[in-house]
């Protein structure tokens, strides 16, 4: 007999994937005003996060993400006086870039993204 947990969840509207790619993508904020890539994804998933469970948390792992980012980048920054945090957050700024664009397209699809190796504080 099935049980609640084992019926199959229907996909999200094409409405709500879009938020939640939103969520992800708004972290690229962060390239042109400072803190954007934290402020991004925390107003959107605010604002949203009533609207839809897949959005919820989709907005916690944008978060969580750049929260981890934050933290990263400022570790880079200090091994910068050591010359090999210049190339550390070079490598973290691609990444950045690069994993924000495939969770909002995994959003986008309505598929969950988790992004790997980070600190969740929110859950």
């Amino acid at each position: 007999m099935n049980e609640p947990d084992d019926l199959p969840v229907a996909p999200p509207n094409a409405e709500i994937r879009q938020w939640a790619m939103f969520c992800h993508l708004s972290a690229l904020l962060g390239l042109v005003v400072p803190l954007g890539h934290l402020l991004g994804p925390l107003v959107m998933w605010i604002w949203k996060r009533e609207l839809d469970p897949f959005i919820d948390a989709q907005g916690k792992e944008a978060l969580n993400f750049q929260i981890s980012v934050t933290i990263a980048g400022f570790i880079c920054f200090l091994l910068m006086f050591v010359l090999v945090g210049i190339v550390l957050f070079a490598l973290l700024t691609v990444a950045v870039l690069v994993l924000a664009i495939l969770a909002g397209v995994k959003a986008n699809e309505g598929k969950p993204y988790r992004y790997p190796l980070i600190w969740r504080p929110i859950k």
